[in-house]
């Protein structure tokens, strides 16, 4: 490990460990603006208790993902100042906007939604809450902005070495963020599902105001379904961007070693071995990678091994292939926790229309044990976004080992320090913020009434749990 891998390990965890609460946040506010907008519309008091319920744990959620990612952007000036000084007049731009408008925007709407329940009309109120998930939709799509011409650079011009803006309209209209934006939010809404089907099927399991945790359980199941088929058209559609715009990265994604005749198989499975650059016990699909990526029955996907040919004549001698076997798993990871939230989704429907969810406590203990497969899906489909784009930092632009700062303004032992200190407050974070979700869960409705202290089995990481 020298100071470029420390400082993408520091980069990497920490970014990590913030996007465990982005999605959440994102699809939780959503959700929370459905079952307010269906309080108001109906009347139901007793919808408001529920309400205040998952308010408190999105706000836990949202609390703890601004701290974590506070730290983003400093980590751009501390670890990665040659990357900053790179691409600092084009990221400027949307991030500062994302920081102005859509988090101050989401930050103050919270507020009068939180503090506003006895103090603003319920139109008002209702109002407020669509804001911030409009808000946090928005915070999303100005940072995707940025990351998309890391992916794949648009608007821009060489001035003395770095990037310079040159049209923020073709930042707007980069190909690459109008396949991540509709990916990223529609997993948030899955993700958010998830956790409202989990969370909900643990009281459901204790008889906990059944009623009420019925109509969280019908609303995320249905919005679990719908959001688990749109997210797969949305990964297609990314997917198939790959062969035009990274097409290295869509090749380590299949560890497709030479360019295919015009029907590529896709790969189910395989034991790869990036060392001997070779793949075993392969399980494929005839056609399959040649119908994904063009959506016809001919076409060929060109093989890392040539890629790596026309990187080296194009760019200058040196290494473009990714580390491929990290990229091949979490793929096919990401793929397996969408398949299996999507069947879960669509069994939760199929009871709902039988009106037998509740009698099911196999599927009910099922649920609770399916909150990590959001989590599991977005940590792989981030693994593979950012691993796959190796060795770029700003794909065709910008080397990774280019962008990190020099060993004389940031010794690499400061960056094993801080990385040291981040893992000490983040794991505390942790702590806290699970102490505060089992809480809020085992005390449901009424978070004021006395409540006995959580058995063993209670706890968070253990026995019958969320």
């Amino acid at each position: 490990m020298d100071q470029l891998g420390f400082a993408r390990l520091q980069f990497a965890i920490t970014t990590i460990y913030h996007f465990f609460f982005v999605p959440i946040t994102i699809g939780l506010a959503f959700l929370l603006a459905i079952m307010e907008t269906i309080y108001v519309l109906s009347g139901n008091e007793d919808y408001k208790r529920l309400i205040q319920f998952w308010g408190r744990l999105f706000l836990i959620n949202f609390a703890v993902g601004v701290v974590t990612g506070l730290l983003q952007e400093f980590q751009f000036g501390m670890d990665w100042a040659n990357y900053a000084r790179f691409v600092g007049d084009v990221f400027g731009a949307p991030l500062a906007v994302e920081a102005l408008v859509a988090f101050f925007m989401e930050s103050t709407f919270i507020g009068i939604w939180n503090f506003g329940w006895d103090r603003v009309s319920k139109r008002v109120h209702l109002l407020a809450i669509w804001l911030v998930a409009f808000g946090t939709m928005l915070s999303g799509f100005w940072i995707l902005t940025a990351n998309s011409f890391m992916q794949e650079p648009v608007g821009y011009k060489m001035v003395h070495g770095t990037a310079q803006l040159a049209s923020f309209g073709a930042l707007l209209t980069n190909p690459q963020l109008w396949v991540e934006f509709p990916h990223t939010i529609l997993a948030s809404y899955l993700s958010a599902s998830f956790f409202v089907l989990a969370v909900s099927a643990y009281q459901l399991l204790r008889h906990h105001y059944s009623d009420l945790f019925k109509f969280s359980f019908r609303l995320a199941s249905i919005v679990a379904l719908i959001s688990a088929v749109l997210v797969i058209f949305a990964g297609d559609l990314q997917a198939s961007h790959l062969r035009t715009s990274q097409p290295m990265k869509l090749a380590a994604a299949e560890a497709l070693w030479n360019t295919t005749s015009m029907h590529a198989p896709w790969s189910v499975f395989a034991i790869v071995n990036g060392r001997t650059q070779k793949d075993y016990v392969q399980i494929q699909i005839p056609d399959m990678l040649t119908m994904l990526a063009y959506k016809r029955l001919s076409g060929s996907i060109t093989g890392i091994h040539q890629i790596q040919a026309q990187y080296a004549q194009k760019y200058g001698p040196g290494n473009y292939i990714p580390p491929v076997a990290p990229v091949y798993y979490s793929f096919r990871l990401m793929i397996l926790a969408g398949t299996l939230m999507l069947a879960i989704s669509a069994y939760a429907v199929y009871l709902l229309k039988r009106s037998r969810f509740s009698e099911k406590r196999w599927f009910l203990k099922t649920l609770e044990w399916s909150l990590i497969l959001p989590y599991l899906a977005n940590t792989a489909g981030w693994v593979m976004t950012e691993v796959g784009r190796q060795p770029w930092v700003v794909y065709g632009l910008l080397s990774t080992a280019r962008g990190v700062s020099s060993t004389q303004s940031v010794p690499m032992a400061d960056i094993v320090l801080s990385l040291i200190v981040f893992a000490v407050v983040y794991g505390a974070m942790a702590v806290a913020a699970v102490y505060l979700f089992r809480r809020y869960i085992h005390w449901g409705l009424d978070p004021t009434a006395q409540q006995p202290e959580l058995t063993d089995e209670e706890m968070f990481l253990g026995g019958s749990h969320v």
